[in-house]
Protein backbone atom coordinates (compact mmCIF):
# COMPACT_ATOMS: atom_id res chain seq x y z
CA UNK A 1 0.00 0.00 0.00
CA UNK A 2 1.65 3.36 -1.18
CA UNK A 3 1.14 5.41 2.12
CA UNK A 4 1.77 8.82 0.39
CA UNK A 5 -1.29 7.88 -2.18
CA UNK A 6 -3.42 7.28 0.62
CA UNK A 7 -2.45 10.78 2.22
CA UNK A 8 -2.87 13.12 -0.95
CA UNK A 9 -6.38 11.20 -1.66
CA UNK A 10 -7.75 13.41 0.70
CA UNK A 11 -5.96 15.91 -0.31
CA UNK A 12 -7.68 16.15 -4.63
CA UNK A 13 -9.09 12.98 -5.98
CA UNK A 14 -11.52 12.04 -2.57
CA UNK A 15 -11.56 16.01 -0.92
CA UNK A 16 -14.58 15.27 1.46
CA UNK A 17 -16.51 19.07 0.56
CA UNK A 18 -15.32 19.46 -3.00
CA UNK A 19 -15.24 15.87 -4.69
CA UNK A 20 -17.30 13.67 -2.51
CA UNK A 21 -20.00 16.94 -1.23
CA UNK A 22 -19.83 15.19 2.40
CA UNK A 23 -19.67 16.85 5.88
CA UNK A 24 -21.58 20.14 4.00
CA UNK A 25 -23.52 21.06 7.60
CA UNK A 26 -20.94 22.62 8.65
CA UNK A 27 -18.91 23.36 5.60
CA UNK A 28 -21.90 25.72 5.17
CA UNK A 29 -22.87 26.69 8.50
CA UNK A 30 -19.31 27.34 10.00
CA UNK A 31 -17.29 29.11 7.51
CA UNK A 32 -18.32 32.66 7.52
CA UNK A 33 -14.67 33.24 8.17
CA UNK A 34 -11.77 31.17 7.77
CA UNK A 35 -10.37 31.12 11.50
CA UNK A 36 -14.12 29.29 12.01
CA UNK A 37 -13.43 27.44 8.79
CA UNK A 38 -9.85 26.22 10.11
CA UNK A 39 -11.70 25.57 13.55
CA UNK A 40 -13.70 23.40 12.77
CA UNK A 41 -11.67 21.54 10.45
CA UNK A 42 -8.87 21.18 12.87
CA UNK A 43 -11.72 19.68 15.51
CA UNK A 44 -12.83 17.36 12.81
CA UNK A 45 -9.40 15.85 11.40
CA UNK A 46 -8.27 15.45 15.43
CA UNK A 47 -11.53 13.18 15.56
CA UNK A 48 -11.08 11.62 12.30
CA UNK A 49 -7.47 10.31 13.25
CA UNK A 50 -8.31 9.17 16.49
CA UNK A 51 -11.11 7.65 15.58
CA UNK A 52 -9.39 6.08 13.07
CA UNK A 53 -6.71 4.60 14.83
CA UNK A 54 -9.18 3.09 17.43
CA UNK A 55 -11.25 1.42 14.93
CA UNK A 56 -8.18 -0.12 13.72
CA UNK A 57 -7.16 -0.99 17.00
CA UNK A 58 -10.03 -2.59 17.61
CA UNK A 59 -11.30 -3.98 14.55
CA UNK A 60 -11.02 -7.92 15.19
CA UNK A 61 -12.53 -7.47 18.50
CA UNK A 62 -15.85 -5.01 17.85
CA UNK A 63 -18.80 -7.85 16.96
CA UNK A 64 -20.20 -7.22 13.44
CA UNK A 65 -23.24 -6.84 14.94
CA UNK A 66 -22.54 -4.08 16.78
CA UNK A 67 -19.88 -2.37 14.76
CA UNK A 68 -21.64 0.57 13.76
CA UNK A 69 -22.80 1.68 17.41
CA UNK A 70 -19.51 0.60 18.62
CA UNK A 71 -17.89 3.52 16.23
CA UNK A 72 -20.15 5.87 16.78
CA UNK A 73 -18.89 5.45 20.68
CA UNK A 74 -15.57 5.63 20.06
CA UNK A 75 -16.58 9.06 17.69
CA UNK A 76 -18.75 10.55 20.59
CA UNK A 77 -15.62 9.81 23.12
CA UNK A 78 -13.11 12.25 20.81
CA UNK A 79 -15.67 14.50 19.85
CA UNK A 80 -16.39 15.13 23.78
CA UNK A 81 -13.02 15.73 24.38
CA UNK A 82 -12.89 18.39 21.40
CA UNK A 83 -15.69 19.96 22.88
CA UNK A 84 -14.49 20.00 26.86
CA UNK A 85 -10.73 21.28 25.07
CA UNK A 86 -12.01 24.48 23.17
CA UNK A 87 -15.12 25.30 25.53
CA UNK A 88 -11.66 25.56 27.82
CA UNK A 89 -8.88 26.73 25.51
CA UNK A 90 -10.52 28.78 22.89
CA UNK A 91 -14.17 29.44 24.10
CA UNK A 92 -14.70 32.50 21.40
CA UNK A 93 -14.12 29.41 18.82
CA UNK A 94 -15.98 27.13 20.86
CA UNK A 95 -19.41 29.85 20.87
CA UNK A 96 -18.51 30.69 17.34
CA UNK A 97 -19.10 26.77 16.30
CA UNK A 98 -21.64 26.31 18.70
CA UNK A 99 -23.64 23.48 17.92
CA UNK A 100 -21.86 22.09 14.68
CA UNK A 101 -19.21 20.91 17.19
CA UNK A 102 -21.54 17.69 18.47
CA UNK A 103 -22.44 17.24 15.53
CA UNK A 104 -19.05 16.04 14.28
CA UNK A 105 -20.22 12.55 15.77
CA UNK A 106 -22.68 12.54 12.87
CA UNK A 107 -20.53 13.73 9.98
CA UNK A 108 -20.90 11.11 7.32
CA UNK A 109 -16.88 11.61 6.55
CA UNK A 110 -16.06 10.64 9.64
CA UNK A 111 -18.51 7.57 10.28
CA UNK A 112 -17.51 6.68 6.25
CA UNK A 113 -13.51 6.00 6.87
CA UNK A 114 -14.07 4.23 10.23
CA UNK A 115 -16.60 2.09 8.16
CA UNK A 116 -14.68 2.01 4.58
CA UNK A 117 -10.78 2.48 5.59
CA UNK A 118 -10.32 1.94 9.33
CA UNK A 119 -12.08 -1.27 9.56
CA UNK A 120 -10.23 -3.08 7.08
CA UNK A 121 -6.32 -1.58 7.21
CA UNK A 122 -4.03 -1.65 9.35
CA UNK A 123 -2.70 0.43 12.18
CA UNK A 124 -0.48 2.96 9.72
CA UNK A 125 -2.77 3.34 6.53
CA UNK A 126 -5.25 4.01 8.71
CA UNK A 127 -3.71 7.17 10.62
CA UNK A 128 -2.25 8.10 7.41
CA UNK A 129 -5.94 8.20 5.67
CA UNK A 130 -6.73 10.12 8.47
CA UNK A 131 -4.49 12.60 8.52
CA UNK A 132 -5.24 12.99 4.60
CA UNK A 133 -8.55 13.13 4.67
CA UNK A 134 -8.54 15.28 7.77
CA UNK A 135 -6.25 17.88 5.92
CA UNK A 136 -8.24 18.05 2.87
CA UNK A 137 -11.61 18.91 5.02
CA UNK A 138 -9.45 21.26 6.66
CA UNK A 139 -8.42 23.18 3.20
CA UNK A 140 -11.62 23.04 2.44
CA UNK A 141 -13.46 24.41 4.92
CA UNK A 142 -10.96 27.43 5.24
CA UNK A 143 -10.55 27.97 1.50
CA UNK A 144 -14.21 28.35 1.70
CA UNK A 145 -14.37 30.32 4.79
CA UNK A 146 -11.21 32.53 3.39
CA UNK A 147 -13.56 33.17 0.06
CA UNK A 148 -16.88 34.18 2.05
CA UNK A 149 -14.33 36.47 4.77
CA UNK A 150 -12.59 38.35 1.95
CA UNK A 151 -15.85 38.93 -0.19
CA UNK A 152 -17.93 39.72 2.84
CA UNK A 153 -16.13 41.77 4.86
CA UNK A 154 -12.90 42.48 3.29
CA UNK A 155 -10.99 41.06 5.73
CA UNK A 156 -8.86 37.69 6.48
CA UNK A 157 -8.63 36.40 9.80
CA UNK A 158 -9.94 39.63 11.38
CA UNK A 159 -7.10 42.24 8.88
CA UNK A 160 -8.52 44.24 6.81
CA UNK A 161 -7.33 43.82 3.67
CA UNK A 162 -8.89 46.68 1.59
CA UNK A 163 -9.32 49.36 3.93
CA UNK A 164 -11.71 51.41 5.03
CA UNK A 165 -13.37 52.28 1.45
CA UNK A 166 -14.05 48.94 0.84
CA UNK A 167 -17.74 48.24 0.05
CA UNK A 168 -18.52 44.25 1.53
CA UNK A 169 -20.68 41.83 -0.44
CA UNK A 170 -23.05 41.21 2.43
CA UNK A 171 -24.72 38.58 1.03
CA UNK A 172 -21.39 36.22 1.14
CA UNK A 173 -21.25 35.99 5.19
CA UNK A 174 -25.22 35.29 5.25
CA UNK A 175 -26.44 31.02 4.40
CA UNK A 176 -26.88 31.93 1.04
CA UNK A 177 -23.53 33.25 0.51
CA UNK A 178 -22.24 29.93 1.72
CA UNK A 179 -24.02 28.01 -1.34
CA UNK A 180 -22.48 30.73 -3.94
CA UNK A 181 -19.16 30.17 -2.40
CA UNK A 182 -19.16 26.61 -2.68
CA UNK A 183 -20.75 26.24 -6.04
CA UNK A 184 -18.10 29.01 -7.26
CA UNK A 185 -15.21 27.01 -5.49
CA UNK A 186 -16.95 23.60 -7.35
CA UNK A 187 -16.72 24.98 -10.60
CA UNK A 188 -13.25 26.09 -9.91
CA UNK A 189 -12.16 22.19 -8.71
CA UNK A 190 -14.39 20.92 -11.82
CA UNK A 191 -12.48 23.59 -14.29
CA UNK A 192 -8.62 22.42 -12.66
CA UNK A 193 -10.04 18.57 -13.09
CA UNK A 194 -10.33 19.11 -16.76
CA UNK A 195 -7.05 20.96 -17.60
CA UNK A 196 -5.39 18.43 -15.87
CA UNK A 197 -6.81 15.65 -18.13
Amino acid sequence: MNLTREFNKGLWRENAVFRLLLGLCPALAVTTSAINGLGMGLATSFVLICSNTVVTLLRKVIPAKVRIPAYIVIIASFVTVVQLGMEAYVYDLYRALGIFIPLIVVNCLILGRAEAFASRNPLVPSVVDGAGMGLGFTLALFLLGAVREILGAGSLFGISLFGASYNPFLLMILPPGAFIALGLLLAGMNRLEKGRR
